[in-house]
């Protein structure tokens, strides 16, 4: 797909995800569009169902399907398998780093931290669905040279129940480690295979 239809999508299949995720997405995206979401098994996100913006404001809903077979559930812990609760923040951070991407933001991402988080629930290998509902409260880009920042708040639930909340998540794209990318397709071989 082209850059332009890139900004004014408002969903994205799981392939679609995966093409962003190897730097394969779009096709003539501008110098340092170095943006990814990280490739499996760290990608916690299987498709962005709802993607608006409205000034620098914004709200993104995604899901990833619960795998019984998730590398997480046989480590963590024996006997006791749940996805660790880090990951579910991590997929926040993914989800607001792509809108820093999709409303036209630079450079390479970075979690930037978060105000406060609070578990309610986990996720077990039985359930179906997790759903992450974030609210953009704020996206700025500081010039056409300097970084894009993003605020949100997020509910997690999985199978239709809140379990995580999230204040103050914040991401930055910042353009001066688009020049630490490299384009040796690290992992590109796990994406394939499962494509």
């Amino acid at each position: 797909m082209n850059y332009a239809s890139f900004g004014s999508r408002q969903s994205f299949d799981r392939e679609e995800l995966l093409a962003f995720a190897a730097g394969r997405l779009i096709d003539d995206a501008p110098a340092l569009f170095a943006a990814r979401l990280p490739l499996p098994p760290m990608l916690m996100v299987d498709r962005i169902t709802s993607l608006r913006a409205d000034g620098t404001r914004g709200r993104i809903v995604a899901e990833r399907d619960v795998d019984p077979s998730d590398w997480f559930f046989t480590c963590h812990f024996a006997g006791d398998p749940v996805q660790p609760g880090c990951l579910g923040v991590d997929a926040v951070w993914q989800l607001l780093g792509f809108f820093c991407a999709w409303r036209g933001g630079l450079g390479a991402g970075r979690a930037l931290g978060c105000g406060a988080i609070a578990f309610d629930g986990q996720i077990r290998p039985d359930h179906r669905r997790v759903r992450y509902e974030v609210d953009v409260r704020r996206c700025t880009g500081l010039g056409t040279s300097g970084p894009t920042l993003v605020i949100g708040d997020a509910t997690v639930l999985v199978d239709g129940e809140p379990i995580y909340t999230l204040k103050d998540a914040r991401v930055g794209l910042f353009p001066a480690l688009a020049e630490y990318r490299t384009d040796v397709p690290i992992g590109q071989a796990w994406v394939e295979a499962r494509v």
